[in-house]
């Protein structure tokens, strides 16, 4: 669904020419051309929906793709393209699947013109080195620790309304089992309504069953790899050993089958705890204490990367405010983790440079006279 709505928007937004300067000596105007050959390297925790963001406006922009799934998960992105081929000239968009070795050559290659890559920070460095012999464009998606801060109105005394609120917040978090790079990993709750707020969420995450999802009520399932269940389950225990809160979760059956890891809200932790100041990439979530608002997007601000952040509140004028101060290419506003083909979408410190667009997979062409 949501891969089918993406390449219909890339296919239908507008792309005009816009004219820069026209005061009746300059005229000036700006188009966009194709760019070539685009080289795609996908991760493994969204394949198909993240190859199609890569897709889909690389061919609206009239380049061909060079596309390097996950080795983790090549099959589903193998199938997706077969599909895709069905309808799409022979060339247009190619798959090369294999190990590490293939998406490592893509960066240096003389016949690829971009790359848009998704993935963790370094092999994200890893890849601007391999490009900087050519000068190749670069969409450098990386690794993130979203931040959300929740403003004292967000929650008043109506639990009704408490736990929408809070599922908001929930699967800002929580979707995907937390394997989103632009996942909620932090959240920032003012001392008087931390308690409420706790207990809305812990609400919340009882209604959300996880397991196998082949079971229609199954809304959550697990861990794409036993490396990322071993990352969680670390910071969660050292969580504990630290006398943070487990308010929910954080007991897995480690010798059951599959990666199941339950979901899990760690309250009363340290603001540099390890399970805040890394990235879980995982369905546990820290909840920050504070008492003054400049700390807290202070303490938000702090690490080295900068992907997504969200403000939570009932006044959207005071939510933008606070949004206006975070370090994060997108700040979302009572929502976490929403993308949009028309909205540009990149991160900034660590979380890399360059943006998902139709804007972005092309040549920017003046013609000034």
């Amino acid at each position: 669904m949501f891969e089918q709505a993406w390449m219909r928007v890339s296919a239908t937004v507008p792309l005009e020419p816009e004219v820069l300067v026209d005061d009746g000596t300059v005229y000036a105007t700006l188009s966009y051309k194709p760019i070539g050959v685009v080289g795609a390297i996908g991760p493994w925790n969204w394949p198909m929906l993240i190859s199609i963001w890569q897709i889909a406006p690389s061919l609206r922009m009239d380049n061909t793709v060079v596309l390097k799934p996950s080795e983790n998960t090549t099959l589903s992105v193998l199938a997706l393209c077969h599909v895709l081929d069905q309808v799409l000239p022979a060339g247009v968009l190619t798959v090369v699947a294999g190990d590490r070795e293939v998406g490592a050559a893509m960066p240096g290659h003389p016949g690829i013109d971009k790359i848009m890559f998704t993935g963790s920070v370094a092999t994200g460095r890893r890849i601007a080195e391999g490009a900087s012999g050519t000068l190749k464009r670069l969409t450098l998606e990386l690794g993130g620790n979203d931040a959300g801060i929740v403003l004292e109105d967000a929650f008043g005394d109506d639990e009704e309304a408490n736990d929408a609120v809070a599922e908001g917040i929930f699967w800002g978090a929580f979707i995907n089992t937390g394997q989103t790079c632009a996942a909620l990993k932090r959240l920032y709750v003012p001392d008087a309504i931390y308690d409420t707020v706790c207990q809305a969420l812990v609400r919340v995450a009882r209604r959300m069953p996880m397991g196998v999802g082949l079971a229609e009520e199954n809304v959550l399932g697990p861990l794409q790899n036993r490396n990322q269940f071993d990352v969680v389950d670390r910071l969660v225990e050292a969580a504990k050993a630290s006398g943070a809160d487990v308010l929910i979760g954080g007991d897995p059956d480690r010798e059951a089958a599959g990666f199941f890891y339950p979901t899990t809200l760690i309250a009363d932790i340290d603001p540099d705890d390890p399970l805040v100041v890394e990235e879980q990439f995982g369905p546990a979530l820290p909840i920050i204490r504070y008492t003054d608002l400049d700390q807290a997007i202070a303490q938000a601000n702090s690490l080295d990367v900068g992907l997504g952040a969200s403000v939570w509140s009932s006044d959207k004028a005071a939510a933008r405010a606070v949004a206006e101060r975070i370090e994060a290419g997108t700040v979302w506003i009572n929502a976490h983790g929403a993308i949009d083909p028309r909205v540009p979408f990149g991160g900034i410190k660590s979380s890399g440079y360059g943006v998902e667009g139709l804007k972005h997979v092309a040549v920017p062409h003046v013609i000034n006279g």
